[in-house]
């Protein structure tokens, strides 16, 4: 049950399905487990999650350096990379600023960022989550970034593809607004 996303009734599925399992097949689960956890680490240009450093996207030659993608995850880079639009560099925080939770940006790895930005980069894309956490991480980037000569953008947000408008709430309808664009 201290698994994200595990109940009760799901821990005690899988706690029973373990039971049944041939012991050769549970050996290989715990192997595989234990090889995430000696071989998996972060990128130490990136912190993306990888098994080389630095990770695939950093050491590519194919990727533009000229653009780095701000996230606060690891796991915001897959919903990014699903798309195979983006084809530039990443950054990942570790987090979102949050000062009822403690977080401050001491505890995220926005110096690493600070570093990366030279006379090669020429924009960064804020891709932080459209919640307060994120909106705040966004506005305190941008007053970092922007005094070094970097072009700062904030990924659009509005109202998703396949939904009601009656169903947008109104800062989703503010943010669709304010981020049309011209067909």
């Amino acid at each position: 049950m201290r698994l994200p996303g595990i109940g009760p009734k799901g821990a005690q599925r899988l706690a029973f399905h373990l039971l049944k399992t041939p012991r050769e097949l549970t050996d290989r689960l715990i192997d595989a487990l234990r090889d995430v956890k000696e071989r998996v680490t972060y990128c130490s240009v990136c912190n993306n999650i990888t098994d080389t450093d630095p990770c695939a996207f950093c050491s590519s030659e194919s990727r533009d350096p000229q653009i780095i993608c701000v996230v606060e995850e690891p796991q915001n880079v897959s919903a990014i990379e699903k798309t195979r639009e983006f084809k530039g560099m990443y950054h990942v925080l570790m987090g979102a600023l949050s000062p009822l939770q403690g977080i401050g940006p001491d505890d995220l790895k926005i110096k690493g960022l600070l570093g990366r930005i030279g006379t090669t980069v020429s924009e960064v894309i804020l891709a932080t989550n459209p919640n307060v956490e994120g909106e705040a991480t966004a506005i305190y980037l941008a007053r970092l970034l922007k005094p070094l000569g970097v072009k700062v953008t904030r990924i659009a947000m509005g109202v998703p593809v396949g939904s009601d408008l009656e169903y947008a709430d109104e800062v989703t309808m503010h943010k669709s607004m304010e981020g049309r664009r011209e067909v």
